[in-house]
């Protein structure tokens, strides 16, 4: 029997969107759609294949960037042509312009004061013997980043070892405590320690479930300092 883990991560398929444009470093008014196309597919058969559950929107929007696609690549009959007729993509980037919008404005409406509770963030400095330079401010990195990193990983081990889960004798939320406990005691670890070196996928799964609730609860926080480099994760937040 399979299985398919369902956990409220992934804000929507516009913020993977705008992932790959920031990625890409592409120009959002000049979206190449073609190359986004097919990063945004690429992306959800990696969450597929790690039995993630895709909200229907995903799946839409993969619908309305291959029709955009196809329409892009019709060939322009010169002499029907109409210099006034829209871009395919004038919608799409409206859409991501207000979502980018009002995603701003909310991130900064939560970075204020709240009542009774003050919030002291935690900066991440490189350690000496780290792939990066000191005095350089390691990148932090998001959930997307974290599903491309794992799903390398994941693809590397024998295809024979089941990814299948017994819900009944591992808890997610034990392994959430359990990589708390190892963060207030350690300061910071990379994901290769905390995966574990001989853990089997199905223990790495859950491991990697837990990372991803505990960085959508803003309780840790993940850091790479270059590309290709180490990935660490800390505590979000100290009293």
């Amino acid at each position: 029997m399979g299985y398919e883990i369902k956990l409220d991560i992934f804000e929507g398929p516009l913020d993977l969107l705008l992932y790959l444009i920031r990625k890409n470093e592409i120009d959002i008014y000049n979206i190449p759609i073609a190359l986004i196309t097919e990063q945004y597919l690429a992306h959800l058969d990696m969450m597929r294949s790690l039995n993630l559950d895709l909200a229907g929107e995903y799946l839409v929007l993969a619908s309305t960037l291959l029709h955009i696609k196809s329409k892009m690549l019709l060939p322009v009959d010169e002499d029907e042509h109409d210099e006034d007729e829209p871009d395919p993509r004038d919608e799409l980037v409206r859409q991501l312009l207000e979502y980018q919008q009002f995603k701003e404005a909310a991130l900064k409406l939560e970075t204020r004061p709240l009542l009774n509770r003050d919030v002291f963030t935690r900066g991440f400095i490189a350690e000496s013997g780290a792939d990066y330079d000191d005095q350089e401010m390691a990148v932090e990195l998001n959930v997307f980043d974290l599903v491309e990193a794992f799903h390398k990983i994941i693809s590397t081990m024998e295809k024979g070892d089941s990814l299948e889960i017994d819900v009944e004798k591992m808890s997610l939320k034990e392994k959430m405590n359990d990589i708390m406990e190892r963060l207030t005691e350690k300061g910071d670890l990379t994901i290769a320690e905390l995966l574990g070196a001989n853990g089997s996928k199905r223990m790495l799964l859950y491991t990697f479930l837990a990372i991803l609730e505990l960085m959508r609860q803003r309780m840790i926080r993940v850091y790479q300092g270059c590309s290709f480099g180490v990935i660490r994760v800390c505590l979000a937040v100290e009293a």
